[in-house]
């Protein structure tokens, strides 16, 4: 549990969504058995089908989840900021990690020992119980995932995007900041490169957003956004 970065397991677990309704009983189990891990930029945490190592929270940094085709075709399911955790799914049910997870800068985390982990599980239904609730959000992520590939176009997925930062973020200025490289999230929408590139500039053009730099947008008109997202607005 020795610090690193100004970090320490308690500060991390602490910003943890998937542990905020765990009671003080339990996180001090969870703090007792997590350690620190440093991964540098470009950095493989885990591949696909490995056996998985526990469940990892970021406490600083980014890591980028993801699946790989066939046909080396890669399909982004999150990218983990600090607060935010993965694996957790594999950890519990005790199979290898169905994704491959990356650092995409340099990354500080806590990670939970899988054996240790499960067996206090096994050992503390409270904690279970805490923990049910931010699982089903994770579960609402997978479905909203399906939703847009299936029933959005390109503009509504992006739309719909931007919104979720900024409800997330609530920023002052209107100003979010895109989780990582602007490819990564194309991928994460289930668009190619391109037409990612190609819708963002029709938002600009059409008033609705702002390219700040390379990796904030500034969003100019929320409600217009939210009907594009809903498919009431007339195409781009």
């Amino acid at each position: 549990m020795a610090a690193a970065a100004g970090l320490n397991v308690i500060d991390i677990l602490q910003a943890c969504a998937l542990f905020s309704q765990a009671p003080e009983r339990s996180f001090q189990r969870l703090a007792t058995i997590a350690r620190l891990c440093q991964f540098r930029k470009g950095q493989v945490v885990f591949r696909e089908n490995d056996p998985c190592p526990g469940v990892y929270v970021v406490g600083q940094g980014l890591v980028r989840v993801y699946k790989t085709g066939p046909g080396g075709k890669e399909q982004v399911l999150h990218m983990v900021s600090p607060g935010g955790s993965f694996a957790e799914v594999a950890a519990i049910g005790g199979f290898p990690v169905p994704a491959t997870a990356e650092a995409e800068t340099k990354t500080i985390c806590a990670l939970l020992p899988q054996e240790q982990f499960r067996l206090l599980l096994d050992e503390d239904h409270e904690l279970c119980l805490g923990m049910l609730a931010s699982l089903s959000r994770w579960v609402r992520h997978l479905v909203s995932m399906v939703e847009d590939i299936a029933l959005r176009d390109a503009a509504g997925r992006l739309a719909r995007f931007l919104l979720q930062l900024l409800e997330s973020k609530h920023p002052a200025d209107g100003v979010v900041e895109l989780p990582g490289l602007k490819r990564h999230v194309a991928s994460q929408l289930n668009l190619t490169s391109e037409t990612f590139s190609r819708t963002l500039r029709r938002l600009v053009e059409a008033k609705l957003i702002d390219e700040v730099d390379q990796t904030r947008v500034r969003i100019l008109h929320a409600k217009k956004l939210e009907q594009i997202a809903q498919g009431l607005f007339p195409k781009l």
